[in-house]
């Protein structure tokens, strides 16, 4: 089992958790990876950019001029691709770049990029991270005790209730800070979990800094096994 240090919010450490070295220490798979990231932003493209071929631009169904005897070159339409208000020769359609990924990819790819950011001591863990309260000069007091201020920092909490709520709502006006809760495990149609709700490849490696509490590090054991 791995050792990761255990941290208050005060950026103490007072102890260590174990964690499993099949999720936080195995030898990340680069390429998997990069499948992963990929897929993540093909998937955000939207596919709508358009332009209009020479049969859809309006007009030019009448021959501009008689085929010989004027000196000038041979002319169809006057919406020819060639032409000025012509068509566009080889533009964007909408399409669809969504791109897939297996469910073993996926868990892979996410084992991945937890080892990395462990590997490097870019993962922190707290003993629990919660607010009675909204308030972002309490967020920038945490980020100032571990050294982030100015960090892209991913924090993952465990699950939706009032006082991670809190937690995100502070974490909303402080740039370079992205708050996840991971609240509900997405299943597969065999109804097994998946992956965690929420926390994906793109963010952990987007972000320099990531910080679990211990509740998160549990859930993501039970999910990714």
């Amino acid at each position: 089992m791995a050792q990761l240090d255990l941290y208050s919010v005060k950026g103490e450490k007072i102890g260590t958790i174990e964690a499993k070295d099949s999720i936080f220490s195995i030898e990340p798979n680069m390429d998997v990876l990069y499948r992963y990231v990929d897929m993540q932003l093909a998937n955000k493209r939207r596919g709508t950019a358009s332009t209009k071929t020479r049969a859809e631009v309006r007009g030019g169904g009448r021959k501009p001029w008689a085929q010989k005897h004027t000196g000038r070159a041979r002319a169809g339409s006057t919406r020819s691709p060639l032409w000025r208000h012509g068509g566009v020769t080889f533009g964007p359609k909408p399409r669809d770049w969504s791109k897939k990924l297996t469910k073993k990819m996926k868990r892979l790819a996410l084992k991945s990029a937890l080892s990395v950011r462990v590997k490097e001591e870019n993962l922190i863990v707290v003993d629990d991270l919660t607010f009675e309260k909204p308030r972002t000069k309490a967020m920038k007091e945490v980020l100032k005790n571990f050294g982030f201020e100015n960090t892209k920092t991913l924090i993952v909490l465990p699950w939706k209730k009032e006082e991670y709520i809190n937690v995100k709502l502070s974490a909303r006006n402080i740039p370079g800070l992205k708050v996840i809760i991971a609240d509900n495990p997405n299943q597969g149609k065999d109804g097994k979990k998946t992956n965690v709700d929420g926390l994906n490849v793109f963010d952990i490696i987007n972000n320099e800094k990531v910080i679990l509490t211990k509740d998160t590090v549990a859930k993501i054991e039970e999910v990714l096994g």
